[in-house]
């Protein structure tokens, strides 16, 4: 087959990277914060790679004429004919604008009375120009697939009769209430033209015939949408709020989602676990008690050394290299009480009384600043 280079903006979920290298792709990582004209814009950083390489093409899906051509002649013919000719409106969202162009000449041609509305992400300059006409600055957005910082050459705007702007957390609850009540997978973007098509139906007077997208499989977006931990981290999902350090412990022992590790377990299990969970320090739990902290300095001193023993060294229970002198902090203190331990290169390990709660590391307190911005 063909070598195939994707520029993949970095606020793409994990499950689309590991799918398309997983296909044979080359995935280049890029920055998602930058506009086009910015070397590392993902379509300039893809167009730069192509002029530079003897052979390629730069298969640039937003001004490729086939792409809205594809759905005027296939996506809107079914959609026609499944509902029987009746079609009163289609909501879509615009990545390369590809549906939106194709679906609205079609329709301009054999149902003038649909009306094609667009569902935009909070932040996209896309529906606030066609509720405007003026363009705005773009802002940022969690939705992946849909939204833009530019008017893609295949969207035709003039196609659009209404336009809604949905927020990222509005598009997350949608989604996984698309899943809970009719039992259906989707993703992100699923969650934008869902809230935007039930929006359009509840302004109506009269029943109307209205069609949307699931645009892609939930099973790309396990990590983020449907991860409940990730949700709260990025202020997408409500959390009792406190104003001690309750509020920064994500992961509680009471609720069974902290992370831990015996002190008789092999290092090489702590190692695991670590990496399988994404974290670089456990709690050691012995019967529910505290009695340590083990991180990933703990265990390298523990395994370094000669490379015929190393084997056997990773072996080596966790009692062995865990830190079982612990400061502790009480549930009740104030984000005062964090600076120091970090200060001191250490992770806060937090108490209600007695009773072990959970860990709050500086990764916690600079998501918890970012999210009461």
């Amino acid at each position: 087959g063909y070598r195939i280079i994707l520029v993949v903006p970095d606020k793409m979920s994990r499950e689309k990277i590991q799918h398309l290298r997983a296909l044979g792709a080359e995935v280049r990582m890029t920055r998602s914060d930058v506009g086009k004209g910015h070397a590392e814009y993902y379509q300039d950083m893809a167009e730069k790679i192509a002029a530079e390489l003897p052979g390629a093409f730069y298969a640039n899906q937003f001004a490729n004429p086939a792409n809205p051509h594809a759905h005027e002649t296939t996506t809107g013919p079914e959609i026609f004919q499944q509902l029987g000719g009746d079609v009163d409106a289609v909501v879509v969202g615009v990545g390369s604008g590809g549906t939106l162009t194709g679906l609205g000449r079609y329709f301009a041609k054999v149902s003038p009375k649909t009306e094609m509305i667009l569902a935009d992400p909070v932040g996209s300059v896309l529906a606030p120009l066609i509720k405007t006409g003026k363009m705005v600055e773009a802002g940022s957005w969690t939705v992946e697939g849909i939204g833009e910082d530019f008017v893609p050459p295949n969207a035709d705007l003039s196609l659009v009769r209404k336009a809604y702007s949905i927020p990222d957390k509005q598009s997350m609850l949608a989604v996984r209430d698309l899943l809970s009540k009719e039992g259906i997978l989707a993703g992100s973007s699923s969650g934008t033209l869902l809230s935007a098509a039930l929006r359009y139906c509840r302004e109506q007077t009269v029943p109307k015939r209205v069609v949307t997208f699931v645009c892609d499989s939930g099973n790309k977006y396990l990590s983020k949408v449907f991860d409940d931990f990730w949700l709260v981290e990025q202020g997408l999902a409500e959390q009792e709020q406190h104003g001690d350090l309750r509020d920064l412990v994500m992961r509680t022992l009471r609720t069974g989602d902290v992370v831990s590790v015996g002190p008789d377990e092999s290092l090489l299990n702590a190692y695991g676990r670590m990496r399988r969970s994404d974290v670089s320090q456990l709690p050691v739990l012995d019967e529910g008690k505290l009695v340590g902290i083990i991180d990933e300095s703990d265990i390298l001193a523990k395994v370094e050394g000669p490379y015929d023993s190393r084997w056997d060294r990773f072996k080596a229970p966790v009692s062995t290299a865990m830190t079982s002198t612990l400061h502790t902090l009480q549930a009740s203190q104030t984000l005062d009480a964090l600076l120091p331990v970090f200060d001191r290169n250490e992770v806060a390990i937090v108490f209600d009384g007695d009773e072990f709660i959970g860990l709050i590391t500086r990764i916690d307190l600079i998501n918890h600043l970012r999210r009461a911005r």
